[in-house]
């Protein structure tokens, strides 16, 4: 394995394990000058979140035995007061390792300032500690999951705290450019429901500070928020719509000042503005099915202006997703051609590919279809395609991915495969 940065490589070794509090019954979250360390206290009940395969039995959450022999373990990252790990449990299952990075700019800056090691790890740790209480209260399939944590002594710092994470991939916006308006959809979607939870959460409207591409992974296609040590609960006092500015780099917004002398909706505006400007713009709209593209600009624009809440976004976007996932986006269709094509079943053509764009693989045109009338259509509209390969493979909608090819001078047998190609004449 790669040398790593401490406080992993002890944590990894877990040779001093010690319980701690469960992050519900957690002390006050709000940071305080550094000190010592105070007493310990007992173990309170286990974390309820669910276990990724290969882990202990269900029910059980994961703590520091669950690291003893952990294999494979990467580097993936830091920020300013954290460090992330990839480790590989005994049972198989990927998980992510998240911990103070001793290196790191919080750290360094308090020690230089203060001179209190213990007390300035104290003062880090609180954002890590934050930030797994929230993982835990705000559970929902947008929230990475937390599978546990591990209290233990590192360096010269007693109850270092690592926390256990589901493992997600980096949110890469050049990537995701690249890719079908489908999974990129998806991503909108997902964002829009995180939204939503945390406008409606059971703590009151979340906000999320740092609302920014990082923040976020994916995890088989879904979108979920990681870091959530900037997440702020309460709404903005207020005693006027002047104390309500909403402030971004390109714009500012003014809301109103309730009767209650709060800022309504502010926290809930910040997330969706922050979406828009970061997400919505950029993945939405192109290359989108045509008769989509009015819905979905009004999205953007009503995201863009503020104009909407959560609420009625997310109910937009799950329209669209009903209207493409049902097909119902193609009922004004009607094919560009009459060409007729031959069928032949359990074959495909393994060769004879083109590139298209955006296409699930980059050395060849694979798109999905709703039905065979949309894969004609489709291959009609490509001056090169002269054949087509329906897969027994779906996307996240349930539609079917189909290869689209320039002849088919070699088909050969595949029973999970239907090739069409292009009558003569």
């Amino acid at each position: 394995s790669p040398t790593l940065r401490a406080p992993v490589p002890r944590a990894l070794a877990a040779r001093s394990c010690h319980p701690r509090p469960h992050p519900r019954e957690a002390p006050s979250l709000r940071p305080t000058r550094p000190e010592a360390p105070g007493p310990r206290r007992e173990p309170a009940s286990p974390l309820r979140s669910p276990l990724p395969a290969g882990s202990p039995g269900p029910g059980q959450r994961l703590g520091c035995a669950a690291l003893r022999n952990v294999s494979g373990a990467q580097y993936v990252g830091s920020g300013y007061t954290k460090a992330v790990y990839r480790v590989r449990l005994p049972g198989g299952a990927a998980v992510a390792l998240k911990a103070v990075d001793f290196s790191g700019h919080d750290l360094g800056s308090c020690v230089r300032e203060f001179g209190v090691r213990r007390g300035c790890y104290r003062l880090a740790a609180h954002k890590l500690l934050k930030e797994m209480v929230l993982l835990e209260r705000l559970r929902h399939p947008n929230v990475l999951q937390l599978y546990g944590y591990c209290y233990q002594d590192s360096e010269d710092i007693p109850d270092t705290l690592t926390t256990i994470t589901e493992l997600g991939a980096p949110v890469e916006m050049i990537q995701l450019l690249q890719t079908s308006w489908e999974d990129r959809f998806r991503i909108c979607l997902s964002l829009g429901r995180l939204l939503h939870h945390l406008a409606h959460s059971p703590l009151g409207s979340v906000t999320l500070l740092d609302f920014r591409p990082r923040q976020f992974v994916l995890v088989d296609g879904e979108l979920k928020v990681t870091d959530l040590d900037d997440a702020r609960v309460e709404e903005t006092p207020c005693a006027a719509s002047a104390d309500c500015i909403l402030e971004f780099p390109a714009r500012n917004f003014t809301l109103p000042c309730s009767a209650q002398g709060w800022c309504e909706g502010m926290n809930e505006k910040r997330n969706l503005y922050n979406a828009y400007r970061f997400f919505f713009t950029y993945l939405l709209p192109h290359s989108a099915p045509p008769s989509l593209r009015p819905l979905l600009d009004s999205i953007v624009n009503a995201t863009g202006e503020l104009t909407w809440g959560v609420d009625e976004t997310l109910a937009q976007l799950e329209k669209v997703l009903h209207l493409y996932r049902s097909g119902q986006y193609l009922q004004n269709f009607t094919a560009s051609s009459s060409a007729e094509y031959q069928r032949i079943p359990d074959s495909a053509i393994p060769q004879e590919d083109y590139r298209c764009w955006p296409s699930y693989h980059h050395g060849s045109c694979l798109l999905s279809v709703f039905n065979l009338a949309e894969a004609v259509d489709v291959c009609e509209s490509h001056a090169q395609c002269r054949a087509f390969v329906v897969t027994n493979q779906t996307t996240w909608t349930g539609r079917q991915l189909v290869f689209f090819k320039t002849g088919w001078s070699q088909v050969v047998p595949d029973p999970n495969k239907t090739t069409y190609v292009k009558a003569s004449g």
